[in-house]
């Protein structure tokens, strides 16, 4: 419990003297970004049980998906990573939150892009499902016009974070990771996988998990079930032991 001050109040003109107390801590926020072709529906189900461990959570509908469906040909990286920014904003905002104290969330394409929100706010966690690798170049051409076959070869080659604007964000990040890829993944291969792990050099703790018999998209729902037990674990975890160093 923390004090926030002694202080006076009136009753018939005599003072009384009282002190205010509030909690001691907010609490910590987490973030839900989905993956290309997704939306936040995918998501409610695990936030609703990690916001049953203390924490405030936010799902969202990157633009070009769900109700903006149409804008899907027109959207772009840039535009991806703008609306992440303005939902991580929106998050840290809310007086309950602690914003030292934010987790992210990311599959696929919105692992990707929770790389580079690492680079413009601070993340004290990150969880990263099946993350997409893109090379840099064509940053500004919209998102459903790049080379699927171009992309994909990249991703099926090791990269060191020198050559890569996501990498070169995982390389500079300080906090907790997880990184879950998924066995029998038909978008991201092992490489890019590889090439996430490795970039993660200065990490305060990495964890990694391969879920046995998945797709890229979990279509298996006993896939679906051990996903979100290693998450809400993992999150239980950071949370927990943020508290016991904090306390």
């Amino acid at each position: 419990m923390k004090h926030d001050g002694r202080l006076s109040i009136k009753v018939d003109d005599q003072p009384i003297e009282g002190t205010l107390l509030g909690p001691e801590k907010l609490i910590p926020g987490v973030l839900f970004v989905h993956g290309w072709g997704g939306s936040q529906e995918q998501d409610l189900a695990r936030a609703e049980e990690i916001a049953e461990l203390g924490c405030l959570c936010f799902t969202f509908d990157l633009r070009g998906h769900a109700r903006t469906d149409g804008q899907r040909q027109l959207v772009t990286r840039d535009d991806g990573l703008a609306d992440v920014l303005a939902a991580y904003d929106f998050l840290a905002s809310q007086e309950m939150v602690d914003p030292s104290a934010i987790a992210v969330v990311g599959t696929s394409y919105g692992g990707y892009l929770a790389t580079l929100l690492t680079e413009l706010r601070p993340v004290h966690w990150l969880a990263l499902r099946v993350p997409a690798l893109y090379p840099d170049s064509n940053w500004d051409v919209p998102k459903a016009l790049l080379d699927k076959k171009a992309i994909f070869d990249f991703r099926s080659r090791f990269h060191p974070p020198e050559v890569n604007r996501a990498l070169r964000a995982c390389d500079a990040f300080e906090g907790d990771v997880l990184i879950v890829e998924s066995e029998f993944d038909e978008h991201v291969p092992h490489p890019a996988i590889a090439s996430f792990i490795a970039a993660f050099r200065h990490a305060r703790s990495l964890s990694y998990r391969v879920m046995h018999g998945a797709d890229h998209a979990l279509r298996d729902e006993s896939c679906r079930k051990a996903y979100n037990n290693v998450l809400i674990r993992w999150i239980e975890e950071m949370v927990r032991g943020a508290r016991r160093t904090l306390s």
